[in-house]
């Protein structure tokens, strides 16, 4: 990603030992915060959009950031989220040199987000075990939620994707009431608001949800 007004923070040690101690050994978060920067974001900010050239490995500090893909006419379709101690399988790609991205990232909540210059990922997999292990894993976990969206989308139907959503949305937010609306549910799912209309009324009928004027509850988390 294009990590652009990033800063250092004085704190930022204590904070990503905090955080990261489980992932990485004191020397590579020292190293971290020496060479990339931190910038807090607004839920609902552009990251990185397509075509944008990728300087920076995003590593999610607090919050939610979800990756979608377009198709030629500019219809989007959500890939996956990144959470604590998340990467984009798209940055790990271009490690060794900037390119231009293929997906767009949005944050889904407000989050802080740690930049990596993509020069640095290449040195510290040669200098620090804990760094090669977590891109390999990082990248493995990654395509195979890429290859979980393909299936959903290849072989369930809009009803059972729309409630995958859903569900996967309450626990990515950590929230039970999802201030969302049809058509943003749409735009994610690749549909139309009419659709998306239908089956919510569906899923109400059924029990499964609860449709509120300005927010919807998955009853399964309430």
């Amino acid at each position: 990603m294009a990590a652009s007004k990033v800063s250092f923070n004085p704190n930022c040690f204590e904070k990503l030992t905090e955080k990261f101690q489980y992932l990485f050994e004191p020397e590579l978060i020292r190293d971290m915060c020496n060479s990339g920067g931190t910038k807090s974001y607004k839920e609902g900010t552009i990251l990185m959009e397509i075509g944008q050239t990728l300087t920076h490995m995003p590593l999610v500090i607090t919050g939610s950031v979800k990756i979608m893909k377009e198709d030629k006419d500019g219809n989007e379709l959500l890939l996956y989220y990144l959470e604590l101690g998340d990467t984009c399988a798209v940055t790990l790609s271009c490690c060794t040199k900037p390119t231009k991205s293929s997906i767009k990232a949005v944050t889904e909540t407000d989050a802080e987000i740690l930049f990596i210059p993509v020069e640095k990922m290449e040195e510290w997999m040669v200098l620090y075990k804990t760094w090669r292990g977590f891109v390999l894993d990082s990248y493995n976990y990654r395509m195979n939620e890429m290859l979980d969206a393909i299936d959903n989308l290849a072989f369930n139907n809009m009803e059972e994707r729309l409630y995958k959503y859903l569900r996967d949305k309450v626990m990515v937010t950590k929230v039970s009431k999802l201030h969302t609306t049809h058509f943003e549910i749409a735009n994610d799912l690749h549909s139309s608001r009419v659709v998306i209309s239908r089956l919510m009324k569906k899923l109400e009928n059924e029990g499964l949800v609860i449709q509120h004027r300005n927010y919807v509850e998955v009853k399964e988390f309430m």
